[in-house]
């Protein structure tokens, strides 16, 4: 039985940088780098500058961040961040 996929916001200063749902989502937190998938536990916690990647149906795909935020619940992950180039 597969899992319900997790849905991805990445919200920016400038607006919405992605929305979906997704398979599994690298985080690049302050407390070192981890991995979400369907199902996580909720979760609040700040982000460092590095890499936010996630897979999906439509393959693997990722932007860079320099600072930012997230909140994880009910398989709703929402991204505040600064994206970098």
């Amino acid at each position: 039985m597969t899992a319900a996929p997790l849905t991805l916001r990445i919200l920016t200063p400038l607006g919405t940088a992605f929305e979906g749902a997704v398979d599994a989502v690298y985080i690049p937190g302050s407390a070192g780098r981890f991995e979400v998938l369907p199902g996580h536990a909720a979760i609040i916690t700040t982000l460092v500058a590095g890499e936010l990647r996630w897979r999906s149906q439509a393959g693997e795909e990722s932007v860079k961040v320099l600072t930012g935020a997230l909140r994880l619940k009910d398989d709703i992950l929402t991204v505040c961040a600064e994206l970098g180039e």
